[in-house]
């Protein structure tokens, strides 16, 4: 049979890093190939080569047999070639629709394009309002828009990098009920993933990539998880510690906190949540259900009545997060280009964003930025041959890496952090886990929103769930299960408004 797809010798490189380094590969019509590599190791920028968003210095590409040397994402749609992006490729002042319009090549109507939207969102359990303002959702909301926009081109080669980063496990099982599909159909899938479980259930074949190169071509269903990780770090994967600990005093509180949505995005209602000095607070929730309205609040982009809102306690709900930052309070936001991060500037210039310690008499303390930002990458374990190469030029799991590690190393009393580990692979994930634990057992507030809940019951001493802008009670971990937790995250708690009847908690 005639690869759908053929990499031969494919070398590309950057000042100061070869990203690819002479690689091979092939994949079949109606195979699924995963990807496999820690950060940095050189997926994103294979992929974007295949997809013709980067060329390659060396090597042959070819399509169904034939040579392929696109020039642009659009010619490459042309031909077959389909991309979900792991840092989102949407214009955040247009719509759903529209911005799904721009990435489709035939003629239909914009009518026609919000319908499709729907059906394809209500097949694939990937719903979002074709009339949304993009960026008025959330990040799980933004990747089922990409995801959408790639199914309605048709493809015969889809690429998927890190698809399932900000899905939640019902989003996610659903979308692999597609995948197979579409393999079935002939589809060849080229999947990128740093959750071992996915690729064990998904892939047919896995290629493994270090530092650029292939190292290993395996077949994940005969492999164990820490076999993978073994293959991918070259090394066996760090544990993460015990999340267990005393708490303190009361040191953040939130009470009776209303943030207004709109008509597509969903506000908090009435939120209570109290955190102590060395405890962790897990949030799980589905994507798109206040979490973005909560951490705003609670970070000071979003502020209240003074009283709603306490910092040791002291009113702070009218001060912004610079006040907040002053006094005690860091945030890590969900979005790392042009929330967390300036794409366009260097790591070390990005640490003056928040570090008001690098700052004196109105004057940059330029060398103790960049001797900051140099321990940053050392201690996260950042690739990136530089300080001074510009954010967006990282990968993203690298770019997740730096942020949480300016946040953290700045020794926070409170730490807010949206998807700690979105995007990063299982060592690194280790690594900012480790980092947050060790932070509480220093005495630190944490709260942590993920849509990982196994993620939750890591790191979490106790843990919420978040259901239409509604907070449940933060429970103990212990007397919590997964499945419980599934239960919550549909409104389903003991006293929910939403629970038609009372639901004992086993």
């Amino acid at each position: 049979m005639t690869p759908r797809l053929s990499l031969r010798n494919i070398t590309k490189r950057y000042p100061g890093i070869v990203a690819n380094d002479g690689v091979s590969l092939e994949i079949a019509p109606g195979e699924v190939l995963a990807i496999l590599g820690e950060n940095g190791a050189g997926k994103s920028t294979m992929m974007k080569i295949i997809y013709g968003a980067a060329r390659p210095d060396e090597g042959e590409i070819s399509f169904d047999g034939k040579p392929l040397a696109v020039e642009s994402p659009a010619e490459a749609r042309e031909l077959g070639i389909a991309m979900v992006h792991q840092h989102f490729a949407l214009f955040d002042t247009l719509t759903v629709a529209e911005n799904v319009a721009l990435g489709l090549s035939g003629k239909l109507s914009p009518a026609q394009i919000s319908e499709e939207i729907r059906r394809l969102g209500d097949k694939y359990g990937l719903e979002v309002d074709p009339a949304s303002i993009v960026m008025e959702l959330s990040m799980g909301e933004r990747q089922r828009v990409e995801i959408l926009r790639a199914l309605m081109t048709k493809p015969k080669l889809l690429i998927l990098d890190e698809p399932t980063s900000v899905l939640t496990p019902q989003a996610v099982r659903t979308l692999f009920k597609t995948l197979h599909q579409l393999a079935a159909e002939g589809v060849s899938i080229l999947f990128i993933s740093h959750k071992l479980d996915e690729i064990r259930e998904l892939a047919d074949r896995c290629v493994v990539l270090r530092a650029g190169r292939v190292v290993a071509t395996v077949n994940p269903k005969e492999e164990t998880e820490e076999e993978l990780a073994r293959q991918m770090i070259g090394a066996d994967p760090p544990k993460v510690r015990e999340a267990s600990g005393k708490a303190g005093d009361v040191i953040f509180e939130m009470r009776d906190v209303t943030v207004p949505g709109s008509t597509r995005v969903c506000g908090v209602n009435n939120v209570n949540l109290s955190v102590r000095a060395g405890e962790i607070v897990g949030i799980a929730g589905i994507s798109g259900n206040g979490q973005s309205r909560f951490m705003a609040a609670a970070a000071g982009e979003a502020c209240t009545s003074p009283e709603c809102v306490k910092l040791f306690g002291k009113p702070v709900g009218n001060l912004d997060t610079h006040a907040r930052r002053i006094s005690g309070l860091r945030y890590v936001p969900e979005q790392r280009l042009g929330h967390a991060a300036v794409p366009e500037l260097s790591l070390t210039a990005n640490t003056y964003l928040t570090g008001d310690s690098l700052v004196r008499s109105g004057f940059i303390l330029r060398d103790k930025a960049r001797q900051f930002a140099n321990t940053v990458i050392e201690r996260f374990h950042v690739k990136t041959p530089t300080a001074e190469k510009a954010a967006g030029s990282l990968s993203g799991g690298n770019l997740q890496k730096f942020i949480m590690g300016r946040e953290i190393l700045n020794r926070p009393r409170v730490l807010l952090v949206h998807q700690p580990t979105w995007g990063v692979d299982v060592g690194a994930a280790a690594v900012i886990r480790n980092s947050l634990i060790r932070l509480r057992d220093d005495g630190a507030a944490i709260i942590v929103v993920s849509e990982e809940i196994d993620e939750l019951f890591e790191v979490s001493d106790r843990i919420a769930v978040m259901y239409r802008g509604a907070l449940s009670p933060a429970v103990p971990k212990k007397s919590l299960t997964i499945e419980e937790v599934g239960r919550w995250m549909s409104g389903l708690w003991p006293d929910s408004p939403f629970a038609k009847t009372h639901t004992e908690v086993r």
